[in-house]
């Protein structure tokens, strides 16, 4: 397609929630996704964005933000306050026109009727978090929670993964009758500052600190063994009232964006005990920013990392210290680290993540034409997605 051309319009109405990282992912994809004439409605589930999230989202072009006030499926405490989402936002589709719903995380698909392709971006579950933290049955009480996600994967036109790895756990969870397709997360580059002079004689490690599945507890017992600060970004406490305290860490609190980026832009060694990780968009921000990574060896980080990080065994404090301890004494090593990881985050872009969306948009919409035609011309869109749309 020649330059000066754009694919024919398209609208998507994409969920979110204002929590974790999925807001990152659906700020970031929508900034690649008006490059590719694709319009987005960004419905926010759970609780309300802040201030600063709010502003961030209402400067951008070719986004609408509407908060909802519908239950986030991991908040909900019944499948009824789920089923009573997936119905408002059904009649959200309806009202803005939307071609697609893009669905990050929600399991909503089957719970309602919607009359536009379903894409079900499936960033993580219960079910596949209680497996690889707890490392025993779901609880039976939850069984519901996983038996929604089935249902959902079921449902959608079309399951995507923001990594091969984790394709694997869904697969071998919910055995959907076809294997997830890949798309890898991407983080826009202006989310890393230049690098300044000097390397920060630190660690430090981002996210959800409540998050079990964070493994925040190894690193805590690793800084105890460290002559220099481990610096920890991020909330303690969870809307679902999980906590962590923390002994040995600096904490940060949950910093701005530009405050993360002066973080990041000092190249402090970047180190990430999480045992579960379906992406992990904080390690990549670092990379761009040029920090070595100190990551626990697990499949998504091996997939996506390999020969560009210094991998060390999940759980073990005394092993993580050790690394860290060799990595802060040998610059060398640790400049080479920092430049790997920084080639290598190259590959994560936000076009190359857009480009596959706008096309797996364009090829649902294709298939389901001719079925929907009717209802799409009833639902008087305010966008439509011609033949001529990416492919």
């Amino acid at each position: 397609m020649p330059a000066e051309l754009k694919p024919a319009p398209c609208h998507v109405l994409m969920t979110a929630d204002a929590v974790g990282g999925v807001w990152n992912y659906a700020l970031d994809l929508t900034r690649g996704l008006w490059n590719q004439n694709v319009f987005v409605t960004l419905a926010v589930l759970g609780p309300g964005p802040s201030h600063a999230q709010r502003c961030e989202a209402r400067r951008m072009a070719g986004l609408e933000l509407i908060e909802t006030g519908l239950a986030l499926d991991w908040l909900a405490e019944t499948e009824a306050q789920v089923k009573e989402a997936a119905d408002g936002l059904s009649r959200i589709v309806q009202e803005t026109g939307a071609n697609v719903v893009q669905l990050n995380g929600s399991p909503l698909a089957g719970l309602a009727a919607f009359s536009v392709p379903l894409v079900g971006m499936h960033h993580s579950c219960l079910a596949t978090w209680w497996a690889a933290v707890k490392r025993k049955p779901l609880r039976r009480d939850w069984g519901w929670r996983r038996d929604l996600v089935r249902r959902h994967l079921a449902s959608v036109d079309r399951v995507v993964v923001p990594s091969a790895a984790f394709a694997d756990m869904v697969t071998e969870t919910y055995g959907p009758a076809e294997r997830p397709f890949v798309v890898h997360n991407a983080r826009s580059p202006s989310a890393s500052l230049a690098q300044v002079d000097g390397q920060g004689e630190a660690l430090l490690t981002a996210g959800r600190l409540w998050d079990e599945g964070k493994d925040i507890e190894t690193l805590d017992r690793a800084a105890e063994r460290l002559d220099v600060p481990v610096f920890a970004a991020g909330p303690l406490r969870g809307p679902n009232g999980a906590r962590i305290d923390c002994s040995h860490l600096r904490l940060l609190g949950e910093l701005a964006s530009e405050e993360m980026r002066a973080r990041l832009a000092a190249r402090p060694i970047f180190a990430s005990t999480s045992v579960y990780e379906p992406f992990g968009l904080a390690v990549l921000e670092a990379a761009q920013a040029g920090c070595a990574l100190l990551l626990s060896d697990i499949p998504t980080f091996r997939e996506l990392w390999e020969g560009a990080a210094l991998f060390v065994p999940p759980r073990d404090h005394r092993e993580f210290a050790a690394a860290a301890q060799r990595v802060l004494s040998e610059p060398v090593l640790r400049g080479k680290l920092g430049e790997a990881a920084r080639e290598r985050a190259k590959r994560y872009s936000v076009d190359r993540m857009a480009c596959a969306m706008a096309g797996l948009y364009a090829a649902l919409f294709q298939d389901k034409r001719v079925a929907r035609r009717e209802t799409f011309a009833a639902s008087e869109p305010r966008s439509t997605l011609s033949e001529g749309a990416p492919a």
